[in-house]
C-alpha cells in the first residue's frame, strides 16, 4: 500500500516569518533572499512524505513527537504534523531566544 503524502499548511504566522526574512536579506541581495526561502521551502517539502524526517523539538513542553524542527541558513522551522497534514507553525532565525509554547 502507497502512503500518501502530507498536505502541507503554512499559517499566517509563518508565511508573514517568510516574507520578513525575504525582506530583511533582499536588502543586500534579492537572489541570495530567493535562495534561502527556496532552500527553506523545500527542506520542509522533504516532510510531507515522512514527517518523522526531522528530530523533535526539543524547546516544546510536554511534546508528544508530533512537533518537529530543523535548522537551514540559520533558520529554525517548526511544524506539527497529525494524520495528513503538516502545520508549519513558526520559521525564525536561531539568534533569536525560543520562545515557550
Amino acid at each position: 500500500m502507497v502512503k500518501k503524502p502530507y498536505q502541507l499548511v503554512w499559517t499566517k504566522r509563518s508565511e508573514k516569518n517568510m516574507f520578513s526574512i525575504y525582506k530583511y536579506i533582499s536588502k543586500d541581495s534579492p537572489q541570495n533572499a530567493a535562495k534561502v526561502i527556496n532552500a527553506i521551502v523545500t527542506a520542509v517539502e522533504k516532510a510531507t512524505g515522512n514527517p518523522e524526517i526531522y528530530a523533535p523539538d526539543k524547546y516544546k513542553r510536554n511534546n508528544d513527537g508530533s512537533y518537529r524542527a530543523f535548522e537551514k541558513y540559520h533558520y529554525r522551522l517548526t511544524y506539527r504534523f497529525s494524520k495528513t497534514i503538516i502545520r508549519v507553525l513558526r520559521v525564525r532565525h536561531t539568534s533569536m531566544e525560543p520562545k515557550d509554547y
